[in-house]
Parts: C-alpha cells; structure tokens; sequence
C-alpha cells in the first residue's frame, strides 16, 4: 500500500494519513494482519462517525483550500465564551480571598496584567488561520519533531488541571442551588455534557461557543443589579480601612490573573483551521483579542468586586466561608431574587461547559501530537479517556478548590510562559513575521524540521530563573523571597526569549539544509 492509497481515504482523521508520515514508515507494515485488523478497525469506526456528524480530522494540517471559512468573528466567540463564565470571576476573587487586596489595588493590578498577557493567546489564534496547523503541531516549527514532544506532554497534564479546576466550579455552583445534588453529581454533570461536545468536534463547538456566553452575561448583569447597590456602599469603605499591600501580594496576584491568561496560548491555534487563510493578520488578531481580553477582565474585575465587598455584608460573607465553595457565594448575592436567582446560578454553572468542551477536545489532538502511537487513536476517543481521568480527581479536588486553583494556574503558567517565548521568538526574529517561511507541508518530517536543540535548552535554563522566582505554599525562591513576590512568569518569558536567540543563532548554522532549519 503506497501513500497515494493511504491519501485517497481522505479523512485526515484516520491513522492511515498519519502513519504514511511517521519517519522510516514505507507502508510495509500493513502487509501484516495484526496490523491491517487494527488500523481496518479504527477506519470503519471513523467513517461511522463521519456519517453521525462527528469530526475525525486528526493532527494534519488542513491545506489552503481547506480554510475558507470567512466568519472571523467566530475568532471573538469561540474566545468570549470560553472565558466569560464563573472560572474567570474565581481568578478576580483570589486577589481578595487569598492575597488579601483590596478592591482598588486588584483594579490596577487587573487592568495591567490582563492588557499585557492576552496578548500572547490572541496571537497564537493567527497561527490556525495561516498555517492550519495544530498548537501543537505548530511548536515542532521551533522545537522540533522530538522537542515538540516534551510541550505536548506539558499540555497535556495542563489541560487535565484546567478540565478539574472548571469541572469543581461548575460542579460547585450546581450543588449550590439544589438539596438534590451535591458536588460529585454536579461535577459528573458538567463533565458529560462537555464531553458529548468535545466528542462531536469542531464544528459543534464554534456552534455551541456562539450562544453559550450569552447566560453568562445575563448572570452577570443579575449580580450586579442585585448587588450593586451594596457594592457601591461597601467597596469604598474597606478601601479606606485597608492598608496598602506589599509589592509582592501585587506582583503574585497580577502573576496569577497573567497565567489564567497566557495558558490559552498552548491550544489558541487549534479552532481557526477551517478559517480563511487569506484574512489579514491584524483582523484575526484583532477579533481573538477582543473577545479574550474583554471576557477575561470583565469576569476578574466583578469577581474581584464581591470578594472585596463580601466581608462587610453577613449574607455574602456566610456564603463565601473560607473561598473553598464559590457556589455558595453566588447563590447568597443572588438570595433576594428567590428561584429566579437560583435558575441563573444554575444557567452560569452549565456555561462553564464552554471552557471544558475545547479543553477537552485539545486534550485529544495534544496527546495524538506526543507520538505517532497515540496519532494512530481517533481524536474523539481522546475524549472518553479524559473524561475518566477528569471526574475522580476533580471529586477529591473540590474540598480544596481556591488553593488548588492558584496553584494549578501558577504551575501551568511557568512553562506556558517560556514556551510562548520561543515560539513568539522564531516567528518574529527567525521567521521575520512571515507566515509564507514556513514549510508545512514537513510538519511531521523531523529532518527538515528544526533540531529543537535551542528550544529545549531555552526551555529548561528558563527554569534556572523561574525556581528561585516562584512564592508557592510549598516552596518560596530566594528572589520572591527578598520581597518581589512570584516573579516566575516574568523572568521565565525573558529568559527563555533571550536564550533561544542565543542557541537557536547557532542552531540555524549547524542546519542550513533543513527546509525549517
């Protein structure tokens, strides 16, 4: 069987458009039964589910043809609703809940770390449309075939911390509002419904991202009609009684606001590739950062505002405890509007199913991207397997939700921070910001793909920096504590960036015949 049969299947979803790439594969091995009853097994349940409507493009890049979808804006909806949902408030309410600042200092602290970090993501969107490619299909342009192996596996325990942290909110707010249910069955909840849309695919996910933010915006236009009136009242009060924080308190929560917003960066590519390729660069930039900065900030700034406030107000104050059950906070703001306020508790829980669903389908094309073993799987069975990982970890997780949220974001953002770098680092400075130098047709050709010699050890030395940065619970740095505070995104975005230039300057001469050298 020769590549040209392997590519007339035409579902690059099937393993056989992916195995006729693995390197020192020459179609032999179908010759062997074994071999032929299971890749025969994989392509039946495919076409399947092509039947069903289900996406089965794998890993492969789409080509130029293929991207003509002309509804950029999807690149604001896909974003806005993944992100203005109740995750993003419980990021506002850390500063209040675990750094102690007041309502003032998160305002300047939010406005500066959400303008700066969303940024990165909403660059990333640009590479779907452009290149068609994968994240982290994408990364092996910098790391290498075998580097980009190392980031994928990173992405992958990331995207699991997400899915528990999303899951135990939602999951939270549904137990909130009913005697009927408590955390485990609204967890199990909202992770079924996100994995019946994760396992259906791109298409119904940039369906279901176009509606779903509109419950949020109800919500949170509940919560501040309701308790507004007390918001205006108590938030100038604590303000004047507060002391100023220490610098570190500011940098750590501006740290953690930052990495809730960089971590998208590590699957933004991956819902623009059916996208028109021949959009200006500005226009989808423009749309992916509309839609992140605006939902991130405005869910930080009100989750922030009734954290500050719930102190003086008793009815909030009981509901929020000590920040480890963010449902119960809701429905106490909520409390005078009776029912109706419980029905929007319940519609804001179930939009949390946005940021799971994508999450879960990245999950999926991360892990076929760690080996050409796992390639060889169908995405949406991806899908299934996450959600049996998922569901027992965010049950034990939920008893100690808001220090297990700071802690998953601090840790996914270390590396996401350094891996954005690098990547940001060969498209400006060794690709000059020209989307044409890239050879995507190599992307799964390690021989004319980069080394990953200099993205790898750009990654790794950043941490040098990034250790003694960090202000964690478990450990605290010698330079967080000389009182900078949690520094560790910072120094490990410069570090890395300014190491790959170094090593890859040197990489690109020892590679010159490599097409993506």
């Amino acid at each position: 069987m020769n590549d040209k049969i392997l590519e007339d299947t035409n579902d690059p979803g099937l393993p056989t458009t992916i195995v006729s790439h693995i390197p020192g594969f020459d179609g032999s091995s179908f010759g062997d039964r074994g071999s032929r009853s299971k890749l025969g097994g994989w392509k039946g349940l495919s076409r399947h589910a092509l039947r069903w409507g289900i996406e089965t493009h794998g890993i492969a890049p789409t080509s130029e043809e293929e991207r003509t979808d002309t509804r950029m804006w999807q690149m604001f909806t896909v974003w806005f609703s993944a992100i203005l949902n109740l995750t993003g408030m419980s990021t506002g309410a850390l500063g209040p809940i675990f750094f102690s600042l007041d309502f003032r200092e998160c305002i300047i602290v939010l406005v500066v770390a959400d303008i700066i970090c969303c940024l990165v993501p909403a660059y990333f969107v640009v590479f779907g449309p452009k290149l068609g490619t994968r994240t982290m299909v994408q990364s092996r342009f910098s790391f290498g075939y075998y580097g980009a192996m190392l980031i994928s596996t990173l992405n992958v325990f990331s995207q699991i911390g997400w899915l528990i942290i999303n899951s135990i909110v939602g999951g939270q707010v549904l137990a909130a509002v009913s005697t009927k249910l408590d955390d485990t069955t609204g967890i199990v909840i909202i992770v079924l419904i996100s994995f019946v849309l994760s396992f259906c695919g791109y298409k119904t996910l940039h369906w279901y991202e176009t509606y779903i933010w509109l419950p949020s915006v109800v919500l949170f236009i509940a919560l501040l009609g309701v308790g507004g009136n007390q918001l205006v009242a108590q938030i100038p009060i604590l303000i004047s009684s507060t002391p100023a924080a220490a610098a570190g308190m500011l940098i750590a929560y501006g740290t953690t606001a930052g990495a809730s917003d960089l971590t998208w960066c590590s699957f933004a590519a991956d819902y623009g590739i059916y996208h028109d390729s021949k959009t200006p660069t500005w226009k989808i930039f423009s749309w992916a950062y509309a839609g992140i900065f605006t939902s991130a900030f405005i869910g930080h700034i009100i989750g922030a505002a009734f954290a500050s406030a719930a102190p003086a107000i008793p009815s909030w104050e009981t509901g929020l405890g000590d920040g480890e059950d963010f449902g119960r906070f809701l429905v106490a703001i909520l409390e005078p509007i009776g029912n109706f306020g419980k029905f929007l508790v319940v519609l804001g829980a179930l939009t949390v199913t946005a940021p799971c669903a994508i999450t879960m389908y990245s999950f999926g094309v991360s892990l076929m991207s760690i080996s050409p073993m796992f390639a060889k799987v169908p995405r949406y069975i991806y899908s299934l397997i996450c959600t049996a990982i998922v569901i027992p970890i965010a049950i034990v997780g939920a008893t100690h939700f808001f220090t297990a949220f700071e802690d998953v974001l601090n840790l996914i953002g270390y590396w996401a921070t350094s891996y954005a770098s690098i990547v940001l680092c060969e498209h400006f400075l060794f690709q000059k910001n020209d989307f044409t130098r890239y050879s995507v047709v190599d992307w799964n050709t390690p021989s004319n793909l980069p080394l990953g010699v200099a993205a790898i050890f750009a990654f790794l030395c950043s941490f040098a920096v990034i250790v003694p940065s960090m202000n964690q619970p478990w450990y605290t740095g010698p330079i967080a504590n000389a009182g900078t505070g949690d520094i560790g995104l910072i120094t490990g975005f410069v570090a890395s960036g300014m190491l790959y230039m170094v090593f890859r300057a040197v990489e690109v001469k020892f590679s010159a015949r490599r097409r993506n050298g």
